[in-house]
């Protein structure tokens, strides 16, 4: 297939810090920028090049990546729809020599834009993971149907590199009510499992979280299999340890929590769950689409970490933190804890983590990043919020934290594309680290066009050096807050496609 990379045309959008002159050159199949003094650099890594018609054009949205060696590979919706979800295809953006250059196409053999004879309307809620026993990259795509009716849970495309995708293969009950999808795989060679591939997604009619593991590159997947107290969630993150087991936190309906349940046997049966902490996350005003989907990576040691937007630690839940868990063998979590990007009393809010963890890293010297979207303002409406995103990072198993760096913003709500759940960056985001880089994806917006939007996929330039300024420390000294007052969002068990 053809690599395409950017077009020369487009309005490329860079971030700087107040005040820091720019000089736009070309590298390789990217554009950069380069300052004389240090400022936080960001380069587009992509566009939707679609032209079919009810899409929300010059769309990228809702990043999932994945980094193993010197390649990283990101995948989003692409031409997003207002009208019953999804977008016109989940597209792909790759670098294979450690974020200096990108490439960037869409997934063959999904929606009828890519080809005539393409079974499925929409595509949407992509994710991607490697299998290093097998040597192959996977992307889960979640397929649509808009007039309903039958479907697979799941569509799974592979790739040698990274760059050239094979047609997908259908995965699960053809029930048409899948949701969320997930997928990870097992790359711990001492693993008695090494090699296992497990994806995952929920039952919008049950509420279910189901999983189905793969032992051969994704070719072929078993049954769907249900945690062993059939838990209602969403938002599953299969996290495999480096002894085999496969830790799998989520958003837990039931209790308004975060949950967590494992298994011990690769995929081929699952334990009951466990509450991690219960959830107690505010609204983001504007109308932004935002919801408490936890983000999730493991260390070198097997260390599970989950993060998630809370208020708990907020005076009268006044905005949202992102709050952190960790756990060594998924069922026992240590108290959560604000990560301190911004003082407790701050009118900062929170939300839509990307996280990683790099594998490499482990203990007290564990290397963790987290990617995120906030308003410095929380007492903002539709016209008048403004939206930000960045990155900061912890080499101490998050006991301190550097300083924040700003990717991108002021973005307006109205640049963003609509849905029926609101103006949409997407569910969640994405973080890789490669290198000891860290590399935050994220649907960066500019000001429409007529028609069309200006929002793409974005990443700061060859990653985050991890240089700090201030060291910031985890607050010492505080207590589980109490949950008994609580202010949850009642977020319900319906499509989020």
């Amino acid at each position: 297939m053809v690599i395409s990379s950017p077009s020369p045309t487009k309005r490329w959008r860079l971030i700087l810090g107040a005040g820091l002159a720019a000089v736009l050159v070309s590298v390789g199949v990217t554009t950069i920028a380069k300052s004389a003094t240090h400022g936080p650099i960001i380069v587009q890594i992509s566009e939707d090049i679609f032209t079919n018609h009810g899409s929300q054009h010059q769309t990228e949205v809702e990043p999932g990546s994945f980094a193993f060696g010197n390649t990283v590979v990101v995948a989003y919706q692409v031409g997003r729809f207002n009208i019953n979800g999804g977008a016109s295809d989940v597209s792909w953006a790759t670098s294979v020599n450690g974020g200096k250059n990108w490439n960037f196409g869409n997934l063959p053999g999904i929606t009828k834009y890519t080809q005539e004879l393409d079974p499925f309307n929409r595509a949407s809620d992509p994710t991607v993971t490697y299998d290093a026993k097998h040597g192959v990259w996977l992307i889960e795509s979640l397929p649509i149907l808009v007039a309903g009716g039958a479907r697979p849970a799941m569509e799974i495309s592979s790739s040698p590199d990274g760059l050239h995708w094979n047609n997908p293969v259908s995965v699960g009950p053809d029930l048409g009510d899948s949701d969320k999808t997930w997928i990870n795989c097992d790359d711990w060679s001492s693993s008695p499992h090494f090699g296992n591939c497990y994806a995952e997604w929920d039952s919008t009619s049950t509420g279910l979280v189901n999983l189905s593991t793969s032992t051969d590159g994704g070719m072929t997947w078993g049954p769907a299999l249900n945690s062993a107290d059939s838990v209602a969630g969403q938002g599953g993150l299969p996290q495999p340890q480096p002894n085999g087991n496969v830790v799998v936190p989520f958003y837990e309906f039931g209790q308004l929590s975060i949950g967590a349940f494992t298994s011990t046997d690769g995929g081929q049966s699952w334990g009951a769950s466990t509450i991690v902490a219960p959830i107690n996350m505010r609204s983001v005003n504007g109308g932004l689409r935002a919801l408490p989907l936890p983000g999730a990576g493991v260390d070198g040691s097997g260390r599970v970490y989950v993060v998630w937007p809370d208020c708990s630690f907020r005076s009268n839940c006044s905005s949202n933190d992102i709050v952190f868990s960790s756990s060594k063998d998924g069922a026992t979590w240590s108290a959560p804890v604000p990560i301190p990007i911004d003082p407790l009393n701050s009118k900062v809010d929170h939300f839509i983590p990307g996280f990683a963890v790099d594998p490499n890293t482990k203990g007290s010297s564990a290397h963790l990043a987290l990617t995120y979207y906030y308003y410095p303002n929380v007492n903002c409406g539709p016209s008048t919020c403004k939206l930000d995103a960045a990155i900061i990072s912890s080499h101490d198993s998050g006991t301190s934290w550097g300083s924040p760096t700003q990717l991108a913003g002021p973005i307006k709500l109205d640049w963003l594309p609509n849905t029926s759940l609101g103006r949409m960056v997407g569910d969640y985001v994405a973080t890789s680290i490669v290198n000891g880089n860290s590399f935050g994806f994220i649907a960066n917006a500019g000001m429409p066009s007529g028609q069309f939007f200006d929002e793409a996929m974005f990443t700061n330039k060859q990653g985050f050096p991890d240089t700090f300024g201030p060291r910031y420390y985890t607050p010492f000294g505080i207590r589980p807050v109490s949950f008994r007052t609580r202010h949850p969002v009642q977020f319900l068990p319906v499509p989020l496609d």
